[in-house]
């Protein structure tokens, strides 16, 4: 009898494994496998961060916006600085303004991501709300900072076709205004604001990264010395024909007292007396981001080549 029973219960063990695998594959996921297989990693300049794969509703704390839309994914909250851009205002239109200080209001809005510049206040509070990240200004070029927020939404096929579709346009732009305006020909980027007067390098927006980085145009020297390494330079009015380009772009806030363009030493500028100044709404031209981007290179080519 022995030898009958030991073929038949092997065959039972082998029925109820295979059912029990069955009834594995077949069986709902638990909650712990949904919330693990709905998040991915990003690699922060803090570490490892877990963050949705799929974010739905995002709070942005500072610089980011623009990035963000780009790339098609929900904002519940942003900067004022992104509330009061034109070029947003579409877009942001149900958007609530909020701060690193309104910690109240972000709970309200039950963020599921917050994204924000390295220097925000009350990190470790917001890191209790929804997964935090943090990213230090200018660590990066504005093409890879686009690539790395594309990372952390999951999106960075998307960030990667956009960026190398943006700089074919911008570089052939370039070559374009060069042969109209000439090789040699410079151009200098300035703003007033808070009553001073600033100058700047490559990479400190205000459509700087197209003009310098991808069009390849030439920044005068003085621009060089003093407003390349920390991205831009305060200067006075009286030094300002120093720096000045044989074009000359203004981004300019009109609610900022503009009358200096009327002294003599402004007008004395090459680039103003030959109307070489290209004026841009300066709430619009803050930003490196891609919406922001677009925006600039509309601008240029219109201004530069009549497009």
């Amino acid at each position: 009898m022995k030898n009958i029973w030991t073929p038949l219960m092997l065959v039972l063990v082998l029925l109820l494994s295979a059912c029990s695998s069955q009834s594995a594959e077949n069986a709902e996921p638990t909650p712990a496998d949904q919330s693990q297989a709905n998040t991915i990693t990003y690699q922060s300049e803090e570490g490892p961060v877990e963050v949705p794969a799929d974010p739905k509703r995002v709070v942005v704390l500072s610089s980011f916006t623009g990035n963000v839309l780009a790339l098609h994914v929900p904002l519940v909250g942003v900067d004022s600085w992104s509330k009061m851009n034109p070029n947003f205002h579409e877009p942001l239109q149900d958007v609530e303004e909020v701060s690193d200080e309104s910690l109240e209001k972000i709970i309200e809005l039950n963020p599921d991501l917050i994204i924000g510049l390295s220097t925000v206040k009350n990190l470790d509070k917001l890191k209790q709300i929804a997964p935090t990240v943090t990213f230090t200004y200018g660590k990066v070029d504005y093409l890879t900072q686009h690539l790395e927020i594309g990372k952390l939404l999951n999106k960075e096929k998307e960030a990667q076709a956009w960026i190398d579709d943006f700089k074919k346009r911008a570089q052939k732009a370039g070559e374009e205004i060069k042969a109209k305006i000439g090789e040699d020909a410079t151009v200098s980027v300035i703003e007033n604001f808070n009553k001073q007067l600033y100058v700047y390098g490559d990479n400190w927006g205000r459509g700087t990264e197209i003009l310098y980085q991808e069009m390849k145009l030439n920044m005068p020297e003085k621009v060089k010395q003093l407003a390349l390494k920390d991205g831009y330079y305060a200067l006075s009015l009286e030094v300002l024909p120093e720096f000045a380009g044989d074009y000359l772009i203004f981004s300019k806030n009109k609610e900022t007292d503009n009358s200096f363009q009327e002294t003599a030493a402004y007008q004395s500028i090459p680039a103003v007396k030959n109307n070489r100044v290209l004026e841009a709404n300066a709430q619009e031209f803050y930003f490196n981001d891609p919406l922001t981007l677009e925006l600039q290179l509309d601008f240029f080519l219109k201004h530069f080549l009549g497009n």
